[in-house]
């Protein structure tokens, strides 16, 4: 079947939704499907490609930052993609529009599917309900609230990533929502064995922004100097100069590694050179680097908030912390750093549970639903 996706963000640019789009898109291809995903441009990609089987189309937006999209490059994304949805909907007529995000990309496909009459799947990754990311979305969810309320009732199907999430969505719109979880290539993730690396490296990858809760990680890490360790950050953003200020006033900045912007290829091999995955994020749906380091067996140590719960049994592939008791980062990765049985234990715990997150059984139920939208 033809399946058009929707999504504001996609590889190289944003963050874990578009990865988890790509998986599902990739898997698809592989099952014979013709997929077209309408995205946002950035500066230096190509308009128009075709990588592994997905055929690519980015139209303007005004976006600036492959990290970031404000209201502008979201409005952007809807105005640009309005045009030029209609015509390829008229030109290629898809089966079905699977759209990402509830916003931006939910009103394109309520206005697509109004105007073709393509049925419309929309999956929403946490950020996109309301309360899901306060920090970030309380201030235009103000204003954009009362029109979403007809995105959500006029899909056909609605899915959500984790519970968390459904969770929080049935509190602002009644509907049924199923959940499926972000998924990835286990077979091609799988390391060949279990080896605790000397010393052992904590990793962490995502935005350096207010959700992803960046600061603690240096503050957290300031308290175990007496403990041997090496820390890799992953990513960029705002709060990056802070982070970088904090490294050094507590002198320990020959113990972190900061790559800056990467590709997902290079976050992977950075994954399988590390042991322990730290993320005391704010919020989260279900994050694709926390499915990634279940792939990688990584041990996990992370907020006891949204997906995470997911992600990590507590105290047998990783630890579950209470925002609230900020000292608990401290205290797991001590635990881990200084017992380096219970490290490999919690490593091996982590690869076992990541069965359960393989993209062809997340892509098969996909596919159910895109045949009986």
């Amino acid at each position: 079947m033809k399946i058009l996706v929707l999504i504001h963000e996609f590889p190289p640019v944003g963050g874990g939704g578009g990865r988890a789009a790509q998986e599902i898109c990739s898997r698809l291809v592989r099952r014979g499907h013709e997929i077209t995903v309408l995205t946002a441009h950035l500066k230096g990609l190509s308009k128009e490609e075709t990588v592994d089987g997905i055929h690519i189309l980015r139209v303007l937006s005004l976006r600036r930052e492959a990290f970031r999209a404000d209201l502008v490059a979201l409005s952007g994304f809807f105005l640009s993609g309005l045009w030029a949805g209609y015509r390829l909907i008229k030109r290629w007529q898809p089966d079905v529009i699977h759209v990402h995000f509830a916003v931006p990309g939910g009103a394109l496909a309520w206005a697509l599917s109004k105007l073709t009459g393509v049925p419309y799947v929309m999956t929403v990754h946490l950020g996109d309900v309301p309360g899901g990311v306060p920090e970030k979305t309380s201030i235009w969810f103000r204003w954009v609230m009362p029109f979403t309320h007809s995105i959500w009732r006029d899909a056909n199907r609605v899915v959500a990533v984790s519970e968390f999430t459904r969770q929080l969505a049935l509190k602002h719109y009644r509907r049924e929502i199923k959940v499926i979880p972000n998924g990835v290539e286990l077979a091609q993730l799988r390391p060949a064995g279990i080896q605790i690396h000397d010393p052992a490296r904590i990793v962490f990858a995502g935005r350096f922004m207010e959700q992803k809760n960046s600061l603690q990680i240096v503050r957290t890490l300031g308290e175990l100097k007496d403990l041997p360790w090496q820390c890799v950050m992953i990513g960029d953003g705002p709060l990056m100069p802070d982070v970088r200020k904090a490294i050094v006033e507590r002198g320990i900045q020959e113990r972190f590694i900061l790559t800056g912007w990467v590709t997902p290829e290079e976050v992977l091999a950075w994954f399988d050179k590390s042991d322990i995955l730290f993320m005391p994020s704010l919020s989260e749906g279900l994050p694709v680097v926390g499915v990634q380091a279940l792939a990688k067996g990584l041990a996990i140590v992370v907020s006891k908030i949204g997906g995470f719960v997911d992600l990590v049994d507590d105290g047998e592939n990783g630890c579950l912390v209470e925002l609230a008791d900020p000292s608990g980062f401290s205290s797991a990765l001590r635990h881990l750093l200084s017992n380096k049985a219970h490290l490999i234990q919690f490593r091996e715990a982590s690869l076992e549970k990541a069965t359960r997150f393989d993209i062809a059984q997340i892509a098969e139920q996909y596919e159910q639903i895109f045949l009986n939208p």
